[in-house]
């Protein structure tokens, strides 16, 4: 009785640990208006980044992103605004030798996919930050592909010398809230093991021009 009684806490405790390891993703509302920002140029694209992690069943990637152009609008210190063009084309995996990134890359690139032949930028638009305890809760309108949706992104902000970086935590998106349908299990029935999770881990670090 008491091997089926510890069998029984064992195994509650696996299924509170699976449910606690549960992604918790940036909730997407519908697009913020907002009037057109200061275009100030002022992102050094070479030294910022974006990183992606993908989960399905049998594992994980990563990989990186870069900018194309970018906008990190600070007054006295606060960041009230921003715009950053995201260059899709620029998509690296970082876990598989080159023959096998290169065919993930195709694929991620690929029209049932983030189609990146069609829509070859993405953009996130700074629409309201809001500052507690030395944190920054990030609104802005990201666009994937034909889809814009305003999320929230937990980030800091600080300055060195001259050079100011905008940095997130890791946060979680919902690829099927941007139209992103491959191998998920929101648009298709048995797929079994071959699913491919929805949610898509992001982090970046935005640095300014010296």
């Amino acid at each position: 009785m008491k091997k089926v009684v510890l069998s029984l806490v064992l195994v509650a405790s696996v299924l509170t640990a699976c449910k606690s390891e549960k992604k918790e993703k940036v909730e997407a509302k519908e697009e913020v208006k907002v009037e057109a920002t200061q275009d100030l140029n002022n992102v050094d694209v070479a030294s910022s980044v974006i990183t992606w992690k993908g989960t399905k069943p049998t594992g994980a990637h990563n990989g990186t992103i870069m900018l194309k152009e970018g906008s990190l609008n600070v007054e006295e210190g606060k960041l009230v605004g921003g715009t950053f063009v995201v260059d899709m084309s620029s998509m690296k995996n970082e876990d598989l030798d080159a023959e096998g990134g290169a065919k993930l890359v195709g694929h991620l690139s690929a029209p049932d996919f983030f189609d990146v032949a069609t829509y070859p930028m993405s953009k996130f638009v700074i629409t309201n930050v809001e500052e507690a305890e030395g944190k920054l809760a990030v609104t802005g309108n990201l666009t994937v592909k034909d889809v814009t949706k305003s999320i929230t992104i937990p980030a800091t902000l600080t300055t060195e010398g001259n050079v100011t970086t905008f940095k997130s935590e890791k946060f979680n998106v919902d690829r099927a809230d941007f139209n992103v349908k491959y191998g998920s299990k929101k648009f298709f029935d048995n797929l079994k093991d071959k699913f491919i999770d929805d949610m898509i881990e992001f982090s970046f670090t935005v640095n300014t021009k010296a």
